[in-house]
């Protein structure tokens, strides 16, 4: 009864629970009702009453103290969300006091960025803060499995004729022996062995991540600026980052610091894809050793039949091409899905991809090897 009273509120719909509510649950109740509505007449089934918070900063950054008291980080987070939707508080972001109260993620870091060129300079360092502690903490979650997968795909990629014997490569030694199989002897004579190469210092392969940075697209932003940032900090590969709405910006020289990408980003405006993707293709020198990745929820406003042939030509040249319609945890994006179904065509499938299993595309790209699509 306790949590029922907490859901349906103060209002009408709460009276058939029959429960009071005192001490740090009526605190609690009064924290919830100021967003999500409550008391008699304040408009528990509409989902807002008429106080709400107040439009100053000093009031919301004291109801962020009130939830982060109440509830554990996961739900904070949800309930900021909500806020900053339901109450339009985007502006109040801009505020100092706000920025040390709200609890850092994702989509909090999505909101600054796209509030990036409204923000007043005193409001600036406290929102690197944010984004840098954000950062940091997906740095240290995703770059130890991201290189030590990326390491493993590079070795393999690298093929070498007179492997030693714990090096040999049996799957591709058999498929290029396949012409010696002896049938009365059931086996195949391994006239060439394949085998792995060993790690290199030397940079094996061009790896382009050209990113939307359309709205909808923010959180895909942070991620692929943080993944920028491990696979630049890899000897062996040679990492551009390139974001892009109606214009085209490269961001490569910022990818020692993904906060300073970005910040270097502008979220919202048009797309145009085929722009992009014409300047990737003139930075490819080494088309065969060079994988692209397109981040993008395909909502094209250049030219559609440009984009396509573009992304044949570097497919035709070798290049290893990848779509991810989202690069994030929120689940099935919303996209284009007639331009997804013209690129599967010429064997680029498009599909989103969540934060954990970016290392495996990227290993299955490198080694050119089919892409592990999630299943939807």
């Amino acid at each position: 009864m306790r949590r029922w009273r907490l859901v349906l509120g103060g209002g009408e719909g709460a009276e058939g629970t029959g429960r009071e509510l005192t001490g740090r649950d009526a605190a609690m109740d009064r924290t919830l009702a100021a967003l999500y509505g409550g008391g008699k007449g304040g408009g528990g089934r509409q989902g807002r009453r008429s106080a709400g918070l107040g439009a100053s900063a000093p009031s919301v950054a004291r109801w962020l103290g009130d939830i982060r008291t109440y509830f554990p980080a996961s739900v904070v987070q949800v309930v900021q969300r909500d806020a900053i939707d339901r109450l339009g508080l985007s502006a109040l972001l801009l505020e100092p006091e706000m920025l040390e109260a709200v609890e850092a993620d994702v989509h909090l870091v999505g909101t600054l960025l796209s509030l990036n060129r409204a923000m007043p300079e005193s409001s600036r360092e406290s929102a690197r803060a944010v984004v840098r502690k954000v950062v940091d903490k997906l740095e240290r979650k995703l770059a130890s499995r991201t290189r030590s997968t990326l390491t493993g795909a590079l070795d393999r990629s690298a093929r070498v004729r007179r492997p030693r014997h714990r090096d040999i490569d049996w799957d591709r030694t058999i498929r290029a022996n396949l012409k010696n199989y002896l049938p009365e002897h059931r086996t195949v004579v391994p006239e060439r062995l394949v085998g792995h190469g060993r790690a290199s210092r030397a940079v094996t392969k061009d790896v382009v991540l050209c990113i939307d940075q359309s709205g909808s697209m923010a959180a895909s932003v942070v991620y692929a600026s943080v993944f920028g940032a491990v696979l630049a900090s890899m000897r062996s590969i040679s990492t551009r980052l390139v974001v892009f709405d109606t214009s085209v910006v490269d961001l490569t020289e910022q990818l020692d610091d993904p906060v300073d990408v970005l910040f270097g980003t502008q979220l919202g405006g048009g797309t145009d894809i085929n722009r992009a993707l014409a300047y990737c293709q003139s930075r490819i020198t080494r088309p065969a050793e060079t994988v692209v990745v397109l981040i993008s929820d395909l909502y094209e406003g250049g030219i559609r039949d440009e984009m396509l042939k573009r992304v044949a030509a570097m497919k035709s040249a070798g290049t290893q091409f990848v779509t991810l319609l989202a690069l994030s945890d929120e689940g099935a994006p919303a996209y284009d899905r007639e331009h997804a179904a013209a690129l599967a065509a010429l064997g680029a499938p498009a599909f989103a991809c969540t934060p954990d299993h970016f290392p495996e595309v990227m290993a299955a790209a490198i080694e050119k090897r089919p892409l592990p699509i999630p299943v939807e």
